[in-house]
C-alpha cells in the first residue's frame, strides 16, 4: 500500500458527504490515491460496512457509501486494506491502528444558514463608528456610571482614556446607515453589532431593557429634565437620563430605526447580527433598577433591588433579605454592576430571554441572528445551560429557519455545537490564537510574547488539525475568524511583536514598529483558511490599539490608510468571487519553518496559499496534485503581498509531476487559483 501520509481523504464538506433531500440518505465518499486500496469500510458507532469503487477522476479513485440514518450525532472513521496491510482514517489523518479518539462527527438534519457560509462579517461597536444624528449623543453629566459621571467626547479623533468607561463619542445607528454604501463597496455580507440594547455603558454589555434599542444609539424624539450634574455621585437627579432611556415614545422611535436599518442592510444584501447579553443584565436594568431610573415611573414595575414584592425577585439570587436597597445579589465575577441573571429559579425568566431571541429575528426587525456573550456561563449548572440553550436554539429557528446562532466561547466548545444548541463559536482557538501565534509571536492581548513561535509552521497546522476536529463541517464553515475584535488588542498593533498595553505603554506605542507585511499576510489567511472572515471596523483603514479600552478606537474618517483599505477590498473580492474559499475543503500542503503551504478544493476550484515569514525570498514546490488537479494543469496567481505593496498582476504556472514551483517573497503571501 502506498506509503504516502496523504493517500486518503474525507472530511464534512459537501463533496464529501452529501445529502440526498429526496431520498433521506447520506452519500459518504472517501477519495483514495488509484491502485493503493482494495477495499475500503466505513465504520458507524462501531459498525463496519464495506463501500464500492463508484468512480476514478484523474490520480485518484472515490470509494462511497448510502445511508439512511436518524436523527442522532454518529462517529464515523475509515479502514482501507490492499489485500495485504490495512489503515484506518479519522480526523487526524492515516493510522496503522484503530482510533476512535478522533472519529469525524455528523448530525443528521444539523444545518447552519448558507448565506453564513464564509461570508464577510464585519463587527460594529456603535458608539464607535460613525456619528449620524448628533440630537441624541449623550451629554456631560447626564447620569453617573459606576460612581462617576459620564462625559461626551468632543474630537472624534482623541484615543480611548485608560478608563474610558464613561466615554461617549456619540456613533449611532444612523451614523451606520449613512455607512452602509462604504460597507457595501468593501464587499460586507453580514454586520455583527456588539450590544445596542438600552444600556448606560458604552460598551453595553450591561443591559438595562432587552426590549428596546439605546435611544442614544437610535432616536431621541422626547427630551427634557435636567441632568445629574458632573459633580454627581448617584442618579438621583438624572432626570435628563430617565427621560430619555424610559420614555416609551423614545424607545418605539429606536427600534423602528432599528428596522430601517435592516430593510436597508437587506436591500444591499447585508444581513444583521445581533449582540444577546443573556448571562447577566446591569444593575440599571428594569428588573433591578438599583440606580432607581424606574422607580418613580408608574409604566414600570418596582425593581428586586427596592423591594421582594417585585415581580423580578426571582430573576436574581439574593444571599439575603435585606430589603429596601437590598445589593446582596450575585453579581457576575463578583461585578455588582453586572448581576448575574438566576435561571433556575424562574421558569419565567427562561421565556422572556427565550422570547426575546424570538422578537428580535422575527417582523417587524428581522434580525439574521444572535451572538451570544460568554454563552457557556449562562445559568449556575452546564446541565441547565445545555437545557437553556436548546430551547433558545427551538424557538429562533422556529421564528427565523435561516438565523445563526453563534457564540463567544473560549476552549472546546464541543458539547454545545452538535447540532442542538449553537451553530458555531468566535473562533479564537482555531484562528485568532494560531494565526496570531504564528505571525506575531505575541498572544491575542499583546500580553505575552515568545518569538520562537513566529514562524513555527508546524504548530499551527497541528493547532488547526486540532480545532478542525473540535468542530463539524456545518459549524466549522460559519465559525467567526477575527483578527481583532473589542476584546483584544489591534491586529495591526501585534504585528510590532511587543508587549503592552495603554496604561503601561501608552497610546502612541500602540502604533510604533508596526508591520504591514505582517498585517497583509494576516489578511490573506483571513480570507482564505475555513470560516467567515470577519473584519473589527477600521482594521481595513489602519486603526492600531492595545487591548481594552485602547482596541475601541474610532472610525478614521478621513484619514484612513488607504493602501491599506485598498488592499482589503481586493482580497475580500478574491474571497467572495471564490466560492471555493467560501466552502470547499481545506488541506495542508507543505510547511517548514517560516514556511506555510495549504490550499482550500472542491469539485470545481481550487486554491493555493504560500506565507513565508521570513525576510528571505524562497523557491518552493508545492505538491498540488493533493487538491485534485492533474499534470499539465494552470494556477493563476489572484495576489501577492509584499512589504510595500501588493500585486494583483496575473501571472500563471503549470502543474508538472504533481507540483507548482513559486517564488514567495520575503514577509509576503501568494494566492493561486486553477485556471
Amino acid at each position: 500500500m502506498s506509503e504516502q501520509k496523504d493517500f486518503l481523504f474525507h472530511d464534512g464538506t459537501g463533496q464529501f458527504c452529501k445529502y440526498q433531500k429526496d431520498t433521506d440518505t447520506y452519500t459518504f465518499v472517501l477519495r483514495t490515491v488509484s491502485g493503493t486500496v482494495t477495499n475500503a469500510y466505513l465504520c458507524v458507532n462501531g459498525i463496519e460496512m464495506e463501500m464500492r469503487c463508484a468512480r476514478t477522476k484523474g490520480n485518484f479513485e472515490y470509494f462511497e457509501i448510502n445511508l439512511m440514518l436518524e436523527n442522532q450525532m454518529i462517529r464515523y472513521h475509515f479502514r482501507v486494506t490492499d489485500g495485504h496491510t490495512q489503515h484506518y482514517y479519522n480526523m487526524f489523518g492515516i493510522h496503522d491502528y484503530c482510533s476512535e479518539e478522533w472519529e469525524f462527527e455528523l448530525t443528521p438534519g444539523f444545518r447552519t444558514p448558507d448565506w453564513a457560509k464564509g461570508a464577510v462579517m464585519y463587527q460594529i461597536m456603535v458608539d464607535r463608528f460613525c456619528n449620524g444624528d448628533m440630537s441624541n449623543d449623550v451629554v456631560d453629566g447626564e447620569y453617573v456610571y459606576i460612581g462617576k459621571s459620564v462625559n461626551a467626547v468632543k474630537d472624534w479623533n482623541e484615543p480611548p482614556a485608560v478608563d474610558g468607561t464613561r466615554q461617549f463619542y456619540g456613533g449611532d445607528l444612523q451614523g451606520v446607515i449613512n455607512k452602509l454604501d462604504y460597507l457595501q463597496k468593501l464587499g460586507v455580507e453580514v454586520i455583527y453589532f456588539n450590544p445596542i440594547f438600552c444600556s448606560p455603558s458604552n460598551h453595553k454589555y450591561d443591559t438595562q431593557d432587552y426590549d428596546y434599542i439605546d435611544p442614544h444609539f437610535g432616536k431621541i424624539v422626547v427630551d427634557g429634565g435636567a441632568a445629574a450634574g458632573e459633580d454627581a455621585t448617584d442618579n438621583a437627579q438624572a432626570e435628563k437620563y430617565k427621560i430619555r432611556t424610559a420614555n416609551i415614545k423614545n424607545l418605539e422611535a429606536g427600534n423602528q430605526l432599528f428596522a430601517e436599518l435592516v430593510e436597508k442592510a437587506h436591500a444591499r444584501g447585508i444581513r444583521i447580527i445581533l449582540d444577546g447579553v443573556f448571562n447577566h443584565c446591569g444593575s440599571f436594568h428594569k428588573w433591578l433598577d438599583r440606580e432607581k431610573i424606574y422607580s418613580r415611573n408608574e409604566e414600570y414595575a418596582p425593581g428586586a433591588y427596592e423591594t421582594e414584592e417585585s415581580p423580578y425577585r426571582n430573576y436574581f439570587k439574593f444571599s439575603e433579605n435585606d430589603w429596601p436597597n437590598n445589593g446582596t445579589y450575585e453579581g457576575w465575577w463578583g461585578f455588582d454592576t453586572l448581576p448575574k441573571l438566576n435561571y433556575e429559579d424562574s421558569e419565567e425568566l427562561c421565556q422572556y430571554i427565550i422570547d426575546i431571541g424570538k422578537k428580535w429575528v422575527s417582523p417587524p426587525y428581522n434580525a439574521d441572528g444572535w451572538r451570544l456573550d460568554v454563552a457557556a456561563d449562562l445559568s449556575h449548572s452546564q446541565e441547565f445551560n445545555h437545557e437553556f440553550w436548546k430551547k433558545f436554539r427551538t424557538a429562533v429557528k422556529t421564528a427565523n429557519p435561516e438565523a445563526i446562532i453563534l457564540a463567544e466561547h473560549y476552549g472546546d466548545a464541543h458539547s454545545w455545537l452538535c447540532g442542538d444548541q449553537w451553530d458555531t463559536v468566535m473562533n479564537y482557538d482555531g484562528f485568532m490564537d494560531p494565526v496570531t501565534w504564528f505571525l506575531t509571536g505575541v498572544d491575542k492581548h499583546s500580553d505575552n510574547s515568545n518569538p520562537n513561535m513566529r514562524g513555527d509552521a508546524g504548530v499551527f497546522q497541528r493547532t488547526l488539525q486540532y480545532q478542525i476536529s473540535r468542530l463539524q463541517n456545518q459549524s466549522l464553515l460559519v465559525a467567526m475568524n477575527e483578527l481583532s475584535n473589542h476584546d483584544h488588542s489591534r491586529f495591526l498593533t501585534r504585528t510590532n511583536k511587543m508587549v503592552g498595553r495603554v496604561g503601561t505603554a501608552g497610546t502612541e506605542a500602540a502604533g510604533e514598529n508596526i508591520d504591514k507585511a505582517i498585517f497583509k499576510q494576516g489578511v490573506i489567511m483571513q480570507m482564505t483558511l475555513p470560516g467567515a472572515p470577519t473584519l473589527y471596523y477600521g482594521d481595513e483603514a489602519g486603526v492600531c490599539g492595545w487591548t481594552d479600552p485602547d482596541n475601541r478606537r474610532t472610525y478614521p474618517w478621513g484619514r484612513e490608510d488607504f493602501e491599506l483599505l485598498e488592499f482589503y477590498r481586493e482580497a475580500i473580492s478574491i474571497h467572495r468571487q471564490n466560492q471555493t474559499l467560501k466552502t470547499g475543503s481545506y488541506q495542508p500542503l507543505a510547511e517548514e519553518y517560516n514556511f506555510l503551504s495549504y490550499g482550500r478544493f472542491d469539485e470545481d476550484g481550487a486554491v493555493v496559499v504560500a506565507i513565508n515569514t521570513s525576510n528571505q525570498d524562497m523557491e518552493v514546490t508545492i505538491p498540488v496534485w493533493l487538491l485534485g488537479t492533474e499534470n499539465g494543469q494552470k494556477y493563476e496567481r489572484l495576489i501577492e503581498t509584499t512589504r510595500e505593496l501588493y500585486n494583483c498582476g496575473r501571472i500563471q504556472t503549470e502543474q508538472y509531476e504533481g507540483q507548482i514551483q513559486i517564488t514567495v517573497k520575503g514577509d509576503s503571501a501568494v494566492v493561486y487559483r486553477k485556471m
